[in-house]
């Protein structure tokens, strides 16, 4: 199935992972549905999103920005098709689940905390 998000969410789920990210905080894929306010299938686009932001910054070389974005858990981690999404871009290796995914993902959000991203909305939708 194809995803698509219009340049408005699109604009939107940046500017609030870009607000995230200065405020050093993480944010729930529950807090950024209702945030966004997606249209169904909302979490499916929200998955997409992710998914190809996380190509984007893999292409420029950059920290993921979708490692900001955590489950509402105990864990404070993404879902595992975070984990396996970075995998399949070469960014991650391992079991997605327990110490070495939790270790991965913290160094990943510091790193993204301390990196300068371009101005939110300088890069093309899909």
């Amino acid at each position: 199935m194809s995803v698509r998000i219009s340049r408005q969410h699109w604009n939107n789920l940046l500017t609030e992972l870009d607000v995230a990210r200065r405020q050093r905080h993480l944010v729930t894929y529950r807090a950024l549905l209702e945030r966004l306010q997606l249209p169904s299938p909302a979490m499916q686009t929200l998955t997409a999103a992710l998914e190809y932001l996380a190509a984007l910054d893999v292409k420029a070389e950059q920290p993921l920005r979708s490692s900001l974005v955590i489950s509402q858990g105990a864990s404070r981690l993404p879902r595992t098709g975070f984990f396996e999404c970075v995998e399949r871009l070469g960014r991650f290796s391992g079991p997605v689940d327990g110490t070495a995914a939790a270790s991965w993902h913290a160094s990943e959000v510091a790193r993204v905390f301390d990196y300068a991203y371009p101005e939110p909305g300088r890069q093309a939708a899909h």
